[in-house]
């Protein structure tokens, strides 16, 4: 791959699809890597599954509005900046969050931490759409994503034993020291959108540009069917440890591994996004993906209460289908904008974390079974799915759907 624009002097190619995917990590390592605790904090604050699941689905939903108002910033500030500030907020309210005593501040500091993570992310796809394009852009989305997997893979037994030797507090502690890593790397970047091409206006003109690229109906509109994939995996997400500790019984270790086999399925997706992305045309990919994720929601709903092998099962090949969606979406949505990158992002990635908040806030409703609620969730957000595809189908945005 050779980046297009500004080259990066200190960083080089390497560390800057390094930096791009630990900050495009902020999601999974700020709530994977605590997933094992959730069961014992739930004990040490003597609060209701709801109330502890509320520290995941608020930093969510923090995170979507920090991606709306700090990628539209970085259109006008500069990318640098932008990033140097997500990243402080984030350190900082991990720290606090490691050191409270109260359940409801912790809520409170996920809030925090959501805005700054929501701006890491944001500007981590914004970086990509500076500093490549044509197919080079598509095999560092790829590579990002597939990257990225580590950290599901990783954080949930990396949190396991930190809670067999520790406390939950160390988690976010860890998310810090992260998080300080990351800034470090960040003064050695060098500033991919030049001055000639930032927004002109202050802070309100720029998160007014969310208008402009909202209003291209076109965009909105695949964005929103390819973002319904994400709610089931965030509903799994929220509720995962509930299913393997408590319904089917497994040691939080054990739980761990499992989970991390799920996650490791889903590298898959973006290698082979790679290998066929441009030989299979989007539109045959989409009714691909839609197969796969029925057939996934409908034998959980029937087989995947047997067993956690079952389960498991049941849900990796859903697991692969969203990990595809997301690279292969991605790249066809930044084609479409020319200007107003970091706006872009955000809505691209506001779409996605606000769908998967919802997600998990309806994963964590009390179901007489978690496994149920996956399951429905996964077939009940693909039919909005397929609703909003079938809409796209019949628009004016014929290229899109027939583009190889």
């Amino acid at each position: 791959m050779q980046t297009e624009g500004i080259q990066q002097k200190y960083l080089r190619k390497a560390g800057l699809l390094a930096l791009i995917t630990v900050t495009g990590m902020a999601p999974p390592l700020s709530t994977d890597m605590y997933l094992p605790s959730l069961p014992k904090m739930a004990d040490y604050f003597g609060a209701a599954t709801v109330v502890v699941n509320m520290t995941m689905v608020a930093f969510f939903i923090s995170m979507a509005v920090g991606m709306l108002v700090l990628g539209p910033l970085s259109d006008r500030y500069g990318r640098k900046k932008t990033l140097i500030a997500s990243l402080l907020l984030y350190m900082l309210a991990s720290v606090m969050c490691a050191v409270t005593a109260s359940i409801y501040f912790l809520i409170f500091m996920r809030i925090v931490q959501g805005i700054g993570a929501g701006g890491m992310v944001s500007l981590s796809i914004a970086i990509i759409k500076d500093c490549f394009e044509g197919p080079t852009r598509a095999t560092a989305l790829a590579v990002v994503q597939s990257m990225s997997v580590i950290a599901p893979i990783a954080a949930p037994v990396i949190g396991a034993l930190i809670i067999q030797v520790s406390t939950w507090r160390t988690v976010f502690f860890v998310l810090a020291a992260i998080a300080a890593a990351c800034l470090a790397a960040t003064f050695l970047f060098e500033e991919s959108i030049r001055e000639d091409e930032r927004n002109e206006g202050g802070i309100i003109d720029s998160i007014k540009r969310l208008g402009v690229v909202g209003r291209n109906v076109n965009f909105t509109s695949f964005l929103l069917s390819v973002s319904f994939f994400s709610a089931p995996f965030m509903a799994y997400l929220a509720v995962a440890s509930y299913v393997y500790e408590d319904f089917f019984g497994l040691k939080p270790t054990t739980f761990s591994i499992f989970f991390a086999i799920n996650a490791l399925s889903s590298v898959f997706g973006p290698l082979i996004y790679m290998r066929i992305n441009s030989r299979v045309p989007a539109k045959a990919t989409m009714w691909v993906l839609f197969i796969i994720g029925f057939a996934a929601g409908i034998s959980m709903l029937l087989f995947g209460h047997v067993s956690p092998v079952i389960f498991l099962a049941t849900m990796i090949p859903f697991s692969m289908a969203n990990s595809y969606v997301r690279p292969f979406s991605t790249n066809i949505l930044l084609d479409q904008i020319q200007g107003d990158t970091g706006s872009a992002s955000a809505l691209l990635n506001f779409t996605h974390t606000l769908l998967g908040s919802i997600g998990m806030f309806i994963g964590s409703l009390p179901w007489s079974s978690y496994v149920s609620g996956i399951g429905i969730t996964i077939v009940g957000f693909l039919l909005l799915a397929l609703a909003v595809w079938v809409y796209v189908l019949k628009s004016r945005w014929r290229y899109m759907i027939n583009a190889r």
